[in-house]
């Protein structure tokens, strides 16, 4: 178990070292997420407002490690190889198109009411 979380650990900080898009979105989550935590209302709009940002954080780790995969394995370009990442990049893309939606759908009704 302690082996899992230093090769877990490793990984992250690997993502965060050489991802661009990685880091990006650890910065986002790191100002989105204690905003979340004092704008949610109850314990399911925390966990709804924190864990979206997460599942985002989780595809773009997939995403990276498919991408350094497809490039492993077919450096030069491929139809397939290209499609493979745009896919991966369209997943992280649909998962920040939810804490969009669910942060308007949460904080959205108290904004308009004033």
């Amino acid at each position: 178990m302690w082996r899992a979380l230093a090769w877990s650990l490793k990984g992250l900080a690997t993502a965060f070292r050489v991802e661009s898009s990685f880091r990006l979105e650890v910065y986002l989550v790191l100002v989105l997420a204690p905003l979340g935590l004092w704008l949610g209302g109850n314990a399911l709009e925390l966990a709804l407002l924190a864990g979206c940002l997460l599942l985002v954080l989780s595809a773009e780790l997939l995403n990276s490690s498919l991408e350094a995969i497809v490039d492993k394995v077919s450096p030069e370009f491929h139809e397939f190889a290209g499609r493979a990442k745009d896919m991966g990049s369209a997943a992280v893309f649909v998962l920040m198109m939810n804490v969009i939606l669910v942060w308007a759908l949460i904080l959205g009704p108290r904004l308009l009411q004033g």
